[in-house]
């Protein structure tokens, strides 16, 4: 069950990224991250009333939930600041990258929780996962030298090291979610790191980018920014009710999740008619053929 919630998760993931480039074309980044974390909060909104108020709106259903501890809301509130570092340098490099590199790259983040994994929580692949790593990496490196055809260097491009720290940062969210959903129900995790990334964000919005709109990039309104929170919040149930399962390995679930390019390199071509997919769709191919082997050594 755990690995089809993963694979549910990757699907719309990838109408997350579509719906996120959508959105960051020619407009400002932090509000429309603002707006996404606004909308996602709405979303699960009701979930917290209920608990907090002990109104039983969702007693018996998936939403049901329970009243946090302090302790709790501390380790809520450090995933939030954890995502939204994530967010931030990811955002800015989808504005600035086709989405048919941003996607690749971003598929590498299970290698670092692959190794995170083995560190902490002693998980260990099998010959089949293994592979599918490899797989993994190969795609990277083929990435790197297929995107040079469109002038962007891996090495001296900044918003390709902002996608790397998103990456980064995103492993780091992973491996954390694995210890939180030991301890806490998803629900009570995704509503509330939602309120509080508003909150962070409102205040980084007001700080740092009201005062210099008018030397920025506009901001305007789009529908695919609240399509942006809807495919996201969808995709995050999946994957934490994933990660509930006892038998869940964070390391194949991330690896999994990343599966999303096939759906956001597919939106790059269709939508945005980006360029040079046909060096892309291999490095593509061994991300999809790496999937297969994680998925046959996971069964």
């Amino acid at each position: 069950m755990w690995l089809s919630l993963a694979f549910a998760s990757a699907a719309l993931l990838g109408l997350y990224d579509a719906a996120k480039k959508k959105s960051l074309t020619d407009n400002a980044v932090l509000p429309v991250l603002l707006l996404n974390t606004l909308f996602s909060t709405l979303i699960f909104l009701p979930a917290v009333v209920s608990s907090e108020w002990n109104l039983g709106w969702f007693d018996g259903t998936i939403l049901e939930t329970e009243p946090g501890t302090l302790h709790a809301h501390g380790l809520v509130v450090l995933k939030s600041v954890i995502v939204l570092t994530s967010w931030i340098f990811g955002y800015y490099g989808m504005k600035h990258l086709p989405i048919t590199i941003v996607g690749p790259i971003n598929a590498t983040r299970p290698v670092m929780v692959l190794v995170g994994a083995m560190l902490v929580f002693g998980e260990r692949l099998n010959g089949y996962q293994w592979i599918g790593v490899l797989l993994a990496m190969i795609s990277l490196f083929l990435l790197s030298r297929s995107s040079r055809r469109e002038g962007v260097d891996f090495v001296h491009n900044r918003w390709i090291w902002f996608v790397a720290l998103s990456a980064l940062t995103g492993a780091v969210s992973g491996l954390y979610d694995k210890f939180i959903m030991s301890r806490l129900d998803a629900v009570f995790v995704q509503s509330w790191y939602n309120l509080y990334q508003f909150l962070m964000m409102t205040v980084i919005v007001a700080v740092i980018w009201w005062p210099h709109r008018r030397a920025t990039t506009p901001f305007r309104w789009s529908w695919a920014i609240p399509a942006i929170s809807i495919f996201l919040s969808l995709a995050d149930f999946a994957y934490l009710y994933a990660l509930s399962d006892p038998d869940a390995m964070i390391s194949v679930v991330s690896m999994v999740r990343r599966g999303s390019v096939v759906v956001s390199f597919l939106c790059g071509a269709w939508l945005f008619h980006e360029h040079n997919l046909r060096s892309k769709a291999i490095d593509l191919a061994f991300i999809l053929v790496g999937m297969v082997f994680l998925w046959i050594g996971s069964r």
